[in-house]
């Protein structure tokens, strides 16, 4: 697998991902390392439904349960379990802040008054079967020697490079997903690219029916519908995993554990299909304008629309970020517009309908100045407006030209 620059926590930070080649005495340190770092997890839980089960029985006397007094803890349970000390401290330092940042967004959420159904909720403790490992370490605890990976605690990993680091990462994640896969993902300072100039603004409109239209139909991008091509397999294996499914409290049998690896790596290939085909799509936008102007689209109240299942195929979120990602890259100038009104607003004149377009209606017809265009074209045109833009410079028609020819 090719590694895949990734935003990074910080600002100013990439991540860098590659493939691992485990052996088996890897293999085993690392899943002991994460049984220390879950455990610690674990107790970092319990500690947080101690302290706010005390603070709500006393509370003119409240503690807090961050970062500090976990790793005073750390401390303790190091000095009191040899199995714990004999692991490395920085990925279980690291573990806690990890705890650290969940509860804190919790607490945020719950602070800030949302519904329940937007909050992150509180940490949860990490079962063995269910959490997939996931190890942190920074400076101190990793290094790059004779391109292997030597992790804190002997652990020496050989790297898949398929590319090499732009410069010296600052801290490795080292992980297992689904299929049992491992890889490491480095953190770097962001190397910017720029582009040439080439003196080309493009609005961008998010939808289902496309999952992108552009004032340029070069630039359009079509629902590919990768999970509608991969639905009859998906079916077929969630049978499988039917027919095989064990008892409560029983293990799964060889095959009920084959269909679930033949399901993951199947929504697998879907995921990296989608992701493969938005930073193309995302590349070629980037590459080929200079200013883009996108909807600031929020595509997570689809989900309880009668479209979730083709928007959550069309992976709209996905493309979004990597036009941001692409863009943030390359030093382009990206305007995210507010997506209120697009629809019904007129790009030639400005006008406002009165009514809401029905999804069916797919024509906008301006009932003020008389201009008729695509519904969706008409949005992408809108969205320069909103940025500054001239529609008809973007779409490379001359701004003296007439009305009528501009609007078609």
């Amino acid at each position: 697998m090719s590694a895949a620059a990734k935003s990074g926590e910080g600002a100013g930070h990439t991540r860098y991902t590659y493939r691992l080649r485990v052996s088996r005495t890897a293999s085993r340190a690392l899943l002991g390392e994460w049984d220390r770092c879950r455990w610690v997890w674990n107790q970092c839980v319990a500690t947080s439904k101690t302290v706010y089960l005390r603070n709500k029985a006393h509370p003119d006397d409240r503690q807090t349960c961050g970062p500090a007094q976990l790793d005073k803890m750390l401390t303790g349970w190091r000095a009191e379990h040899a199995w714990l000390a004999a692991g490395a401290s920085v990925p279980q330092q690291q573990i806690i802040r990890d705890f650290a940042r969940s509860r804190a967004k919790a607490v945020k959420d719950i602070t800030g008054r949302l519904p329940v159904r937007q909050r992150a909720g509180m940490p949860r403790f990490k079962k063995k079967d269910l959490a997939d490992p996931s190890l942190n370490y920074t400076r101190r605890g990793f290094r790059l020697k004779d391109r292997r990976l030597h992790l804190a605690g002997n652990i020496i990993l050989t790297v898949v490079w398929s590319r090499d680091l732009p410069a010296d990462p600052s801290s490795v994640r080292v992980y297992r997903d689904s299929l049992g896969h491992w890889y490491c993902s480095f953190v770097v300072p962001a190397q910017a690219e720029p582009l040439p100039a080439t003196g080309q603004a493009i609005g961008i409109d998010w939808g289902v029916t496309e999952v992108a239209t552009t004032t340029s139909d070069d630039h359009d991008l079509p629902h590919a519908e990768y999970g509608k091509q991969a639905a009859k397999k998906l079916a077929r294996y969630d049978r499988m995993m039917a027919r095989r499914k064990p008892a409560p409290g029983q293990p799964g049998s060889k095959g009920y554990r084959t269909a679930k690896k033949l399901r993951a790596k199947q929504y697998k290939k879907i995921a990296r299909q989608r992701q493969d085909t938005g930073h193309k799509w995302a590349k070629k936008v980037v590459r080929d304008h200079d200013v883009i102007a996108a909807e600031d689209f929020r595509p997570k109240f689809l989900a309880k629309s009668s479209m979730a299942r083709k928007a959550a195929d069309a992976a709209i979120g996905a493309t979004k970020r990597a036009l941001v990602e692409m863009a943030g890259k390359h030093r382009r100038d990206l305007r995210l517009v507010s997506p209120a009104h697009t629809t019904m607003d007129c790009a030639r004149c400005g006008a406002r309908t009165k009514h809401a377009l029905p999804l069916s209606e797919r024509t906008y017809t301006c009932a003020v100045c008389g201009a008729v265009s695509p519904r969706d074209k008409n949005s992408a045109r809108v969205m320069l407006v909103r940025a500054g833009l001239n529609p008809a410079g973007a779409d490379r028609i001359r701004p003296d030209c007439p009305l009528d020819r501009q609007a078609a």
